[in-house]
């Protein structure tokens, strides 16, 4: 499972600095600034879950644990619910597509909650 988390983060974190460049660049006259910001917002959580990818590799190397792989599968499946719904929402306009955003914030904080987890069980072994 390490390898995947790496994977993953590798691969969020890579598509993040080129959709904010893709943004930055190629986005800047086609988009409101309303709708920038909401694709910058995306990369942003994108980015920073992609960090938070690499800490859950690192950590499954040291301490294997569900809970662990429970916080890497919630995390990636953030970035692609909230980043990949903010994407959407912005570069087809469909304003629907952001109902499905807070789900993707609630994987995010699954994805915490779940680090703290793990965390709590350390201390206990």
């Amino acid at each position: 499972m390490v390898r995947l988390w790496l994977l993953l983060a590798a691969f969020a974190g890579f598509s993040g600095v080129a959709l904010g460049a893709f943004a930055a660049h190629g986005l800047k006259s086609r988009l409101s600034a309303e709708y920038l910001a909401v694709f910058q917002t995306g990369t942003h959580y994108q980015l920073i879950h992609a960090l938070a990818l690499f800490g859950v590799a690192l950590l499954a190397l040291q301490v294997p644990s569900r809970a662990v792989q429970v916080a890497g599968a919630c995390f990636a499946l953030g970035i692609v619910l909230f980043s990949g719904s903010l994407y959407l929402l912005t570069l087809t306009g469909i304003s629907k597509l952001g109902i499905i955003t807070p789900f993707g914030g609630l994987a995010f904080l699954a994805g915490w909650a779940s680090l703290g987890v793990a965390a709590w069980q350390m201390s206990a072994r």
